[in-house]
């Protein structure tokens, strides 16, 4: 569900909804294990090991939704703010160039991504409000939009290993060399956007409403500002 206020618009993750509702229930689970465990028969164990194996990972999954942010993203006047437990980025209006939903060709058809891509201008503003942290999650995170985008003849998916992590240094527009997990994120938004047209990719499962929906908002939203000099 988002949210709005005077200057914002708040998306709130799909994948956030019913933290508290998975944590009560492996409470319950555990509890009810517990009691299993200790007043059944002892052929009723194997069961009961299944009810407390199914509590603990409704815990794990409650307490990883409970662990992100309250919204995945704030949409404001002058900038788009991406959150995650391990950090943030950061896209400001006039450094983004489109957002939509990627599309891959499969046969003869052309199938959209459970995902929104967007294409900046500029990779040096982006890359100096990302941290550490949350670049070498999306390093990880987006590896298998390499392979959406392979070549057809491609099929063994060899021809992406060398840009699988590409390490090294990057020199970006204002003349700063940097190194290390950004340098790399910078070489991966170059190849991702040779392959599907966009440099950094937000799952389906971050919006609360389809990708399609969520790619007309920014557009919108992008126009409206266009149209509007004086925020600028």
């Amino acid at each position: 569900m988002s949210g709005a206020n005077a200057d914002s618009i708040f998306i709130r993750a799909a994948s956030k909804s019913n933290g508290i509702t998975s944590v009560v229930l492996g409470v319950l689970g555990l509890v009810v294990s517990a009691l299993w465990l200790s007043l059944l028969p002892e052929w009723l164990f194997l069961a009961g090991i299944f009810i407390t194996s199914a509590a603990l990972v409704c815990l794990l999954i409650g307490y990883f939704k409970i662990r992100e942010p309250d919204y995945s993203l704030e949409i404001a006047k002058d900038y788009i703010t991406y959150r995650h437990r391990l950090g943030s980025w950061r896209i400001h209006w006039d450094n983004l160039q489109r957002a939509d939903c990627p599309r891959v060709r499969h046969g003869l058809e052309h199938v959209p991504l459970q995902t929104i891509g967007f294409k900046i201008k500029s990779y040096t503003d982006f890359l100096n409000t990302i941290s550490p942290r949350l670049a070498t999650h999306l390093l990880m995170e987006q590896r298998p939009l390499l392979m959406q985008g392979e070549d057809e003849n491609c099929a063994s998916g060899s021809c992406y290993q060398q840009s699988m992590f590409d390490d090294k240094h990057y020199v970006m527009d204002d003349g700063t060399t940097i190194k290390g997990i950004k340098a790399m994120l910078a070489h991966r938004m170059v190849e991702l956007r040779k392959r599907l047209g966009f440099d950094i990719f937000i799952s389906s499962s971050e919006l609360d409403r389809d990708a399609d929906e969520f790619a007309a908002l920014i557009m919108k939203c992008q126009a409206a500002r266009n149209a509007a000099p004086e925020l600028n």
